[in-house]
C-alpha cells in the first residue's frame, strides 16, 4: 500500500503474451478496493476521523483534566465512560460498513476468470490478471478488465455485451474484432500471437478509445467498437478472446467510479463551531470566577488563614486562582454534555428507522422497500436545494411502444388527447389471427392501418419493409416461431417490433443478408452496406439488393435533417407529413421520418468505391466516412414517419412539480443524446411551451462555449428588461389602488384594497444583474461543451448561467462530468445537493452530492451499494424530501433548541453560585443529580420529540410544498437561534437561582428555624429546575404521543423516586459515607414556602415565553401555524355529507377550461428514436403531457409565501458568489423551480378575467377584503363568529379548493397525484 506511485503515462505499451515486457512499465494489477480501512489502519484512521469532531476532542481534554486531583471535583469516570461508548459505537458502524465493501471487494477479486499461459487455458483469479494477458470469455459472464477483442464463437469477429454497469442501457450492444484476428479462435493460434497494442493512456472516456496494433510489419487501427470494458457482461456470444489493455484502478469502469467520502450534514459542522464558541464562553466563565477567587483570597480568604489554611499545593492566591479556573472548567463542562452526541445517533437511527418501515414508499411490483442505508444525513434531507436526476430507468420505465405513425400523407394509430373529452379507447387489435409470428402483447388500435397492410397499399408495405430492415437488432429464435429481439436500444426494437406485428417479420442476419417474412412469405436481402448513426448524422440507412436483384437505400432519421435530403418532388407530403409530426410531438412523443431511394448498379459501383477508401483509411477515417454517407443519401422519397413512446415513471412530472414549488432546483444529467434529453424535459414538464427562451449550449472550443452563454446571459437580462418596463406601464394605471397581479376577475372596488400600506413596496435592487430576471429560461447543454464550461476560468460563467434558469439538462455527459457538476454546485452555491440515479454510470455522482440516492431498478445495484438511501420509483423522492426530510429536519433543529437550552439553565446556575460561595468551585446540586440530569431526568422526554416530533401531518407537507423552505434556509436552527436559546438558558439559570436564593434568605419553617441552609437551597434549586425544563418540554411538543406523555410525566416522577430515595435512611444505612443528608428532600419539600417558591420560579420562566409565541403567532404567523389552523378549523366544520363548498368546483373548470395544451413547434420536435454505435444507448423519452396543474399548485404556495421567508432568500442569493435568481412567467401561469413565490403574481385558477368564486363577502377589518391574498395574510384574524365576515369555513374552502377533483383545476379529467388529492382521517 506503500508502493511509489509511476509516472503519468503519455501512452501505454502492450505486448500480448509478455509479461516479462509488460511488467518494465509497472502496470496496475487486476485487483480493486474500495475500502477505506484495513486490520492495520482501521484503528488510527478511525480515531483521526472520529476525533475530527470538535466535541469529541473537547471531551478528550476534559477527561485529561478531570484526571488532575487537585483540580477535579467530579471523577474521573463520568467523562470516560460516555466518551468511549461513543466511540465505540461510531466505529463498531463504521468497521460494519467497511466489512461489506471488503466483502463486495473480495468477491469481485475472487472472481474465476480463464486466462492463456503458455498455450492453456488455465483458471486464474481476477486479481491475479495482468496486462498483456489474453483470457477467454464465455456467455453471460462479466468482462474482468478492458480488453481488446481479439476473436470471437461469432463469425465475422461479432460478439454482444451488455453496458448496464457502465452507461446505465440494459439494451445490447455489438462490438466486432479486427478481421487479421478474428481467425485466431484456437488457443494455440492464440499463444503465437505477440502483437504489440500502442494505445490512448487510461482515461475516464467510455465512448472513446484510440490505439494501433502493430503485427506481422502491418499497424492496424483500434476504435471502441474493437473494446470490452470492465463491467459489460457478454451475451448471446459463446465464447470470445480478449487481449487485457487495462486492468483494475485503470479500467474505465473504476476511473469513473469516484472516491468513497466522509459525508457530515451541515448540522454536524454547524455544531461543531458551536461547541468551539461555548468552549470559549466556557473560558470566559472561568477567568471571571478565576479573577473572583484570586481577589477572594486575598481580600477574605487572607482573614482566617490561621483555621483554613490552603491546601498544600496551593502557597498563594494567583495560584489559587489557576487551579480555580481549571475547576470551573471541569464544573461547567455540562453546557455541552456528551450525552448530546449520544442522543443524536438515537434520534438519527429512530428517523432512519422510519423510512424504512413506510409503507408509502413500498413498490410491491418489484418488491422493495425504502431503504435508510446511513443514519448520518437524514436532517438533511430537509434541507435539500439542488437535485441532480439521471434520465434511463430513473425518469423513465425504459419501456419504448410503437404509438402512431404516419405513412403516405395519412396519419394513423389511437388519437390521444390528453385534456380529456377523448373517445373511448376500443380494443388492441388482434394480430395472432393471421400472423402466427406476431407478440401477443403489442398493442395498437387503429384498424385502418392494418387494413392497408392486408389490401396491400404499396406505400404501407414499403413503410413496414424499410422498418424490418435498417436497424441492427440481433433475432435469436428459440424455437420454431418464437422470436427474442436484442436490440441496442429499446425503441429501435419497439420499431422492428411493430413491423413484426404488421406482418414484416425480421427472422435473422449474417454479416451478409437480412432475412425477413413479409406477410407470411420468407425473403433474403443482401446486405451491401449499413451506413452508420452519429449523433452528427442523426439518421442510419441501409443499402440492400432484393431478390430480382434491385438495389434500395433505406434511411430512418431526425425529420430535421432527412427532410434537407429528399427530392424536390415530395414537397407536398413532406408539407402533411410535419403537421403530424408536430401533432406527434404536442402529444410528447418521439418521432422519426423514413425514406428511401433507388439506386442503378452503376451509382452503387461508384458509391462503393468511395466507402471502402473511406473506410480503409487510417487517419480522418470518420470524417471521410461521413462524407461518403452524404454522398449516397440525396434525393430520398419520403414515405412517412413513426412516433413511440418511453413512459415516464409513474408520478415523474407531479414530483417534479411539487419538489419545483418547494424551490427544489432539478438538473438532469444523461448520457443520452440532446433529442433525447429536449424530448424528457418535455415529458417531466421541466420545459413547457411557456418558457421565455430555451438555451441549447453546443460549442466545441472554449470560445464558442464562452460565446454562448454571454449571448445567454444578455437574453436574459434584455428579457427582463423588457417585463420591467412593462410592468411600470402597468403599475401607473392602478391609479393608486393595488389590483391583484393577474386578476380574479374583471376590475372594481371588490377587487382593490384601498390601504395604500397593502401595495407591494418597491424591490431593492438587486446584489447580481442576473437576479433581475423575471422569466423562465431552460438550459440545455452537450458534453464536450460542458467540458471547456467546467474549466477553471469558466465555471463561474456556466454556473451563473444555468442557476438563472428554471430547467437545465446536461447530455451526453461521462459519469465523471456529472460528479463535477455536482462538485461545482456544492463549492460555489453553499447549497444542499442530492444526486439519483439508478446505474453504476450514476456512482460518482452519488458519491460526490451530499446525499445519493439509489433507485433500485433494472441496471444492477452499483448505485444503490453507493448511496444514502434507496427505493425503487422516483415519485418517492417527494416523500423523502418533503415528509421524512423536513420532519427529520424539523426534529433535530427542536432537539438541539431544548437541549442547549435545558443545558444552559443547568449549568449557569453553578456560575450565579460562584459569587456567594467565595469563588470555591463548589456545586450547587450534589453528584448524584449532576450525573443523572442528563441521563436519566432529561433524556427521555427530549429523545421523544427529537423522534416523533411533527409540526404539521404528512398530507400537509406534501400539499404545502412552501413548508420546505425554511429548511433550505436553514432557519430553525443556526446561529441565531441557538444564541437565543442560551439567552433563554442563562435567562431561566438566573430566575432558578436568584428566586429561590432571595426567598429562602429570610424563609423559615412553621416552627422558626430558618431555611437558609445548602441543601435545602440545592434541592429546591434542583426541583424547579425539573420543573422548569419539563414544562419547556411540553409546550415545545407539537405532536402528542403516548410515548411523550409516558417520557414527560414519568421523568419527573422518576425524578421525585430517586430524590427521596437518595435522601432515606434506607440508603443512608447501607452507604453513610455517600448519602450525608438523611430526610433533607422530606423535610424541604413538606414545606409550603419551598413550593410556592418553585411555583413563582415556574411561573417567571416560562409566561415570557407563552408571551411571546402568542404575540408571534397573531403578528408574525408562519405558513406552519396557518396550515394547522385551517386543519382545525376543517375539523369543526367537516359535514357528514362531504366536504363543504363543493360547488366551487365548476368555477374551477370554467376556467381551466381555456388552459388549452400548447404544441411544440417544429424547431423543438424531437428527431429520431433510435440509437446505434455511437452514444449511451438511444432512448425515447416522451409521456403524456402532466396530469397536475402547474397553475393550481403555484397558486397554493404563492398564496403562504411569507415576506420574511422572501427577504432571507434574498439576503441568501446576495450573499452567494453564483447568481440564485427569482424567476416567474409572463402570465404566472406556471411557478419555476426557481421562483420565490409572491403572493400577488398569479391567479388561483383559470385564466385572466375569471372568477372562481362568486361572492366575496367582506371582513369585519377595515380595508380588506376576502380575495385569496386577504384570507391568506389575516386568516388568523378572521374568525368564523364575525357576522358577514371571512368564516373559517369560507378560509378553508378558499385555501384547499384547488384540492378537489384534478378535472375542476386544469380541465382535464385525469386525476391529480395520490399525496395531494388524499384526504385520510388520520391526516385531519
Amino acid at each position: 500500500m506503500f508502493r511509489k506511485r509511476p509516472p503519468p503515462e503519455e501512452e501505454r505499451r502492450v505486448r500480448a503474451n509478455d509479461r516479462e515486457y509488460n511488467e518494465k512499465f509497472q502496470y496496475a494489477s487486476n485487483c480493486i478496493m474500495t475500502s477505506k480501512y484495513n486490520i492495520i489502519t482501521f484503528l488510527p484512521v478511525n480515531l483521526f476521523e472520529q476525533f475530527q469532531e470538535v466535541a469529541n476532542t473537547y471531551f478528550l481534554f476534559l477527561l485529561i483534566l478531570q484526571l488532575i486531583p487537585q483540580i477535579s471535583s467530579l471523577s474521573w469516570f463520568t467523562t470516560i465512560v460516555p466518551l468511549v461508548l461513543v466511540l465505540s459505537i461510531t466505529a463498531v458502524k463504521d468497521a460494519t460498513d467497511d466489512y461489506f465493501r471488503h466483502k463486495s471487494d473480495n468477491q469481485v477479486n475472487n472472481r474465476q476468470s480463464q486466462v492463456l499461459i503458455s498455450g492453456i487455458l488455465q483458471k486464474e483469479k481476477w486479481m491475479n490478471v495482468r496486462v498483456g494477458d489474453i483470457i477467454k470469455l464465455e456467455n453471460n459472464q462479466f468482462v474482468a478488465a478492458d480488453l481488446l477483442l481479439l476473436s470471437s464463437s461469432e463469425p465475422h469477429g461479432l460478439c454482444y455485451i451488455e453496458t448496464a454497469e457502465l452507461d446505465g442501457e440494459t439494451n445490447m450492444k455489438v462490438r466486432q474484432s479486427l478481421s487479421v484476428t478474428s481467425e485466431l479462435g484456437d488457443p494455440n493460434n492464440l499463444a503465437q500471437f505477440d502483437g504489440e497494442v500502442v494505445c490512448e493512456p487510461p482515461n475516464n472516456k467510455l465512448d472513446r478509445f484510440c490505439g494501433t496494433l502493430y503485427w506481422k510489419d502491418c499497424k492496424y487501427p483500434l476504435s471502441n467498437q474493437n473494446m470490452l470494458l470492465r463491467g459489460c457482461v457478454l451475451r448471446n456470444t459463446e465464447s470470445c478472446y480478449g487481449l487485457v489493455i487495462f486492468a483494475g484502478p485503470d479500467t474505465k469502469l473504476m476511473q469513473n467510479s469516484g472516491c468513497t467520502k466522509f459525508k457530515r450534514t451541515s448540522i454536524d459542522r454547524l455544531m461543531n463551531t458551536l461547541v468551539l464558541w461555548i468552549f470559549g464562553f466556557l473560558v470566559c466563565m472561568g477567568v471571571i470566577l478565576a479573577i473572583g477567587n484570586a481577589v477572594w483570597e486575598k481580600e477574605v480568604g487572607s482573614l482566617f488563614q490561621s483555621f483554613l489554611p490552603w491546601d498544600p499545593p496551593v502557597d498563594n492566591f494567583l495560584f489559587s486562582a489557576f487551579l480555580s479556573f481549571w475547576s470551573y472548567v471541569i464544573i461547567l463542562n455540562t453546557v455541552v454534555p456528551i450525552s448530546l452526541y449520544v442522543s443524536v445517533e438515537v434520534i438519527r437511527l429512530g428517523h432512519s428507522y422510519f423510512i424504512n418501515w413506510d409503507r408509502r414508499m413500498f413498490c410491491s411490483h418489484s418488491n422493495t422497500a425504502a431503504e435508510a442505508r446511513t443514519t448520518t444525513l437524514n436532517e438533511e434531507l430537509g434541507q435539500v436545494e439542488y437535485i441532480f436526476s439521471d434520465k434511463t430507468g430513473t425518469l423513465t420505465q425504459n419501456i419504448m411502444t410503437f404509438n402512431k405513425c404516419s405513412i403516405n400523407g395519412h396519419a394513423y394509430g389511437e388519437v390521444i388527447d390528453i385534456l380529456g373529452s377523448q373517445q373511448k379507447r376500443s380494443q388492441p387489435l388482434d394480430f395472432s389471427a393471421w400472423n402466427p409470428l406476431a407478440d401477443r402483447d403489442f398493442c395498437f388500435y387503429d384498424q385502418s392501418l392494418l387494413e392497408a397492410v392486408m389490401v396491400g397499399e404499396p406505400a404501407v408495405h414499403e413503410f413496414f419493409r424499410v422498418l424490418s430492415l435498417c436497424h441492427t437488432v440481433m433475432s435469436e429464435e428459440k424455437s420454431e416461431g418464437e422470436l427474442l429481439y436484442k436490440a441496442q436500444s429499446p425503441d429501435e426494437g419497439a420499431l422492428v417490433m411493430a413491423a413484426r406485428n404488421f406482418g414484416f417479420v425480421f427472422r435473422s442476419r449474417t454479416p451478409g443478408t437480412v432475412t425477413t417474412q413479409e406477410l407470411g412469405k420468407e425473403v433474403t436481402y443482401t446486405l451491401l452496406a449499413i451506413l452508420d448513426f452519429n449523433n452528427i448524422r442523426k439518421r442510419m440507412s441501409v443499402i440492400v439488393r432484393n431478390p430480382v436483384g434491385r438495389i434500395r437505400l433505406y434511411c430512418k432519421g431526425a425529420d430535421t435533417v432527412l427532410f434537407e435530403r429528399l427530392h424536390s418532388c415530395n414537397q407536398e407530403l413532406t408539407n402533411i407529413t410535419s403537421d403530424h409530426l408536430n401533432e406527434y410531438a404536442v402529444d410528447g412523443l418521439r418521432t422519426l421520418a423514413v425514406a428511401y431511394r433507388d439506386l442503378s448498379e452503376e451509382q452503387w459501383e461508384e458509391w462503393a468505391e468511395h466507402y471502402r477508401g473511406a473506410d480503409k483509411s487510417t487517419d480522418c477515417r470518420e470524417d471521410r466516412l461521413a462524407a461518403a454517407y452524404e454522398e449516397i443519401e440525396q434525393d430520398m422519397m419520403l414515405l412517412g414517419a413513426t412516433a413511440i413512446e418511453d413512459k415516464l415513471q409513474e408520478g415523474v412530472p407531479e414530483t417534479i412539480a411539487i419538489l419545483s414549488l418547494a424551490n427544489i432546483k432539478i438538473w438532469v444529467l444523461t448520457g443520452d443524446k440532446q433529442e433525447t434529453a429536449v424530448n424528457i424535459g418535455y415529458s417531466c414538464k421541466m420545459l413547457t411551451e411557456d418558457m421565455t427562451e430555451i438555451f441549447i449550449v453546443n460549442g466545441h472550443t472554449v470560445q464558442s462555449v464562452r460565446e454562448e452563454l454571454r449571448k445567454a446571459r444578455e437574453r436574459m437580462l434584455e428579457s427582463a428588461r423588457t417585463r420591467d418596463e412593462g410592468k411600470e406601464a402597468e403599475a401607473q394605471g392602478w391609479g393608486g389602488a393595488c389590483a391583484l397581479g393577474n386578476g380574479f376577475g374583471g376590475g372594481g372596488a371588490a377587487n382593490c384594497m384601498p390601504d395604500e400600506a397593502k401595495c407591494p413596496p418597491p424591490q431593492a435592487p438587486p446584489s447580481s444583474l442576473l437576479e433581475s430576471i423575471n422569466g423562465e429560461f431552460a438550459l440545455i447543454i452537450s458534453g464536450h461543451s460542458l467540458a471547456h464550461a467546467l474549466e477553471a476560468d469558466m465555471e463561474r460563467e456556466f454556473l451563473e448561467t444555468a442557476c438563472a434558469c428554471r430547467a437545465v439538462i446536461c447530455c451526453r455527459v461521462t459519469p465523471l462530468q456529472k460528479a463535477l457538476v455536482v462538485e461545482l454546485v456544492k463549492r460555489r452555491k453553499k447549497a444542499v445537493t442530492l444526486a439519483i440515479g439508478d446505474g453504476a454510470n450514476d456512482v460518482s455522482m452519488i458519491k460526490t452530492a451530499h446525499i445519493g440516492v439509489g433507485i433500485s431498478g433494472q441496471e444492477g445495484i452499483q448505485a444503490v451499494l453507493s448511496s444514502d438511501y434507496s427505493f425503487s420509483q422516483f415519485r418517492f423522492l417527494q416523500r423523502l424530501l418533503l415528509v421524512h426530510g423536513r420532519w427529520s429536519y424539523l426534529r433535530m433543529c427542536r432537539f438541539l433548541c431544548y437541549f442547549f437550552y435545558k443545558n444552559f439553565a443547568f449549568t449557569m446556575v453553578h456560575f450565579w453560585f460562584g459569587f456567594f460561595c467565595g469563588f470555591s468551585a463548589q456545586t450547587v446540586y450534589d453528584q448524584y443529580f449532576i450525573t443523572l440530569y442528563n441521563i436519566v431526568y432529561t433524556s427521555l422526554p427530549v429523545l421523544a420529540m427529537g423522534i416523533f416530533d411533527q409540526d404539521v401531518p404528512e398530507q400537509r407537507s406534501l400539499e404545502y410544498p412552501k413548508l420546505y423552505e425554511p429548511g433550505q434556509l436553514n432557519l430553525l436552527f443556526n446561529k441565531r437561534e441557538f444564541f437565543i436559546c442560551i439567552a433563554q438558558g442563562i435567562y431561566t439559570s438566573v430566575v432558578l437561582f436568584f428566586i429561590p436564593y432571595g426567598v429562602l434568605s429570610h424563609a423559615t419553617q412553621s416552627n422558626g428555624v430558618p431555611l437558609a441552609d445548602y441543601q435545602t437551597f440545592a434541592v429546591t434549586t434542583a426541583t424547579a429546575l425539573v420543573i422548569v425544563v419539563s414544562v419547556q418540554i411540553a409546550l415545545d411538543t407539537g405532536y402528542w404521543t403516548a410515548i411523550n406523555h409516558f417520557f414527560i410525566w414519568g421523568s419527573l416522577g422518576t425524578y421525585f423516586t430517586i430524590l427521596f430515595a437518595m435522601h432515606s435512611s434506607i440508603l443512608f444505612n447501607i452507604f453513610p459515607k455517600q448519602f450525608h443528608f438523611l430526610g433533607s428532600a422530606h423535610n424541604t419539600l413538606g414545606q409550603p414556602v419551598v413550593w410556592l417558591t418553585i411555583a413563582l420560579a415556574t411561573i417567571i420562566c416560562i409566561a415570557p415565553v407563552l408571551a411571546f409565541r402568542f404575540l408571534k403567532l397573531d403578528l408574525k404567523p408562519q405558513l406552519s401555524d396557518t396550515v394547522r389552523y385551517t386543519q382545525l378549523v376543517r375539523q369543526k366544520k367537516r359535514k357528514p355529507g362531504g366536504r363543504a363548498g363543493h360547488g366551487v368546483g365548476g368555477a374551477g373548470a370554467a376556467g381551466g377550461s381555456a388552459l388549452g395544451r400548447l404544441g411544440r413547434g417544429g424547431s423543438r420536435r424531437s428527431g429520431y428514436a433510435f440509437a446505434h454505435q455511437e452514444g449511451f444507448g438511444e432512448l425515447i423519452t416522451s409521456g403524456k403531457n402532466m396530469r397536475l396543474s402547474s397553475l393550481a399548485l403555484a397558486t397554493f404556495a404563492s398564496r403562504h409565501s411569507s415576506s420574511w421567508i422572501d427577504s432571507l432568500r434574498k439576503k441568501k442569493h446576495a450573499s452567494s458568489s453564483g447568481a440564485q435568481n427569482t424567476l416567474t412567467t409572463e402570465d404566472g401561469s406556471n411557478v419555476s423551480s426557481q421562483t420565490t413565490l409572491v403572493s400577488n403574481s398569479s391567479s388561483v385558477i383559470g385564466p385572466q378575467g375569471t372568477t372562481p368564486w362568486e361572492t366575496r363577502q367582506p371582513c369585519n377589518e377595515t380595508g380588506l377584503t376576502c380575495s385569496l391574498d386577504d384570507i391568506s395574510l389575516n386568516m388568523v384574524r378572521c374568525t368564523e363568529r364575525e357576522a358577514g365576515g371571512c368564516s373559517a369555513g369560507t378560509v378553508q374552502e378558499t385555501l384547499f379548493v384547488w384540492r378537489g377533483p384534478g378535472s375542476r383545476i386544469s380541465g382535464t379529467s385525469s386525476p391529480v397525484p395520490p399525496p395531494i388529492a388524499e384526504e385520510t382521517s388520520s391526516g385531519d
